[in-house]
């Protein structure tokens, strides 16, 4: 069986002096990576830019920043990344012009949405174990303001960007999925994607299931913050808030959909049928009987309690293979220590 592959975004905010310290993981300014055993220097030559910065990027974007205006301060963020790359399955076989073209047509997405002249870099690594993208750009908004918030800044505006980046790579690249579809491995865990069977067994979630939702939403967003703000300067820190989190959050999630399955009900499949059922609910009369409004309001929130189910699963996608690595060790060396 064949592994899923999807497309990757992720961003970072800088506010400082870490600006220079991207810009020379970036350019691969030094001879050894401590910190990143997976980079091969002797393949660096392979690197390529696709955006060939201008200048330092500090000085760019405080050049940018100056021209349009606005006022900082210490902690304003200066510079966002956006780290893209797909499913290693999806890079086997291709070729160097493949891989070039893939890169092209996100950087070609990232220009329809950020004003192209705010993009300070966009340097494609060849070296490390999947080939992916660092784009750097000066958060300024269309009326010229600095405000990496506005772009980048909240949950809704992230899903926004994974929404669209999505639509515009599976245009040219079909075989990319999205997250909810995805098989998710690390060890000795596994969560599966489902269809939720039609009307066959019991149809009656009880409460508890939406209330243990509503507790992995929360774990959900906490651990979607965490990846959001994850860099190399503090992958080791954030590692271990991920690794503790995880902890609870891969039971809580393998249990929902234990849940789930036990409790099949016919949920709404597609974005028509829901937007139908709400439509309905919002057009009940007087003239319809108690029970008919009860049965489409129960669709609704069973519609709700799958998509949230879909979403607590997608954002383990974006943990990064070295975050999920050093969560296999330490839960194998607590597995070792139960069993002494």
């Amino acid at each position: 069986m064949e592994k899923a592959q999807y497309g990757i975004l992720r961003f970072a905010k800088y506010k400082g002096p870490e600006i220079s310290n991207i810009e020379a993981h970036n350019k691969r300014t030094k001879e050894k990576y401590a910190s990143n055993p997976d980079v091969d220097t002797s393949r660096s030559r392979q690197n390529f830019h696709l955006v060939e910065p201008k200048g330092r990027y500090r000085a760019e974007a405080e050049r940018q920043i100056a021209e349009a205006g606005c006022r900082t301060r210490k902690d304003s963020v200066r510079v966002v990344e956006a780290l893209i790359t797909a499913s290693p399955e999806f890079f086997k076989g291709k070729k160097k012009a493949e891989i070039k073209e893939y890169f092209q047509t996100a950087l070609d997405f990232i220009r329809a949405h950020q004003n192209p002249d705010t993009i300070l870099s966009a340097v494609v690594h060849m070296d490390e174990k999947s080939p992916h993208m660092h784009l750097s750009f000066v958060p300024l908004t269309e009326d010229g303001r600095l405000s990496a918030k506005d772009i980048v800044g909240n949950k809704k505006k992230l899903t926004w960007w994974q929404d669209e980046f999505w639509k515009h790579m599976v245009k040219k690249y079909p075989e990319l999925e999205r997250g909810e579809s995805a098989n998710y491995r690390t060890c000795h865990w596994q969560l599966l994607s489902y269809a939720m069977a039609s009307q066959t067994g019991r149809d009656h979630i009880p409460p508890r299931v939406f209330k243990e939702m509503t507790r992995l939403n929360k774990q959900r967003e906490r651990l979607d913050g965490l990846l959001t703000g994850m860099t190399h300067l503090n992958m080791k820190s954030r590692t271990e808030e991920v690794c503790k989190l995880l902890d609870s959050y891969i039971p809580g999630v393998e249990k929902m959909q234990t849940q789930l399955n036990k409790y099949s009900t016919a949920f709404a499949d597609t974005v028509t049928e829901n937007k139908k059922l709400k439509k309905k609910n919002a057009q009940l009369s007087q003239s319809l009987d108690k029970a008919t409004e009860e049965s489409t309001l129960k669709k609704i929130a069973d519609a709700k309690l799958k998509s949230d189910y879909h979403e607590a699963i997608a954002v383990l996608d974006r943990i990064p293979k070295e975050v999920l690595d050093s969560y296999t060790r330490t839960s194998s060396t607590k597995s070792k220590r139960r069993e002494r």
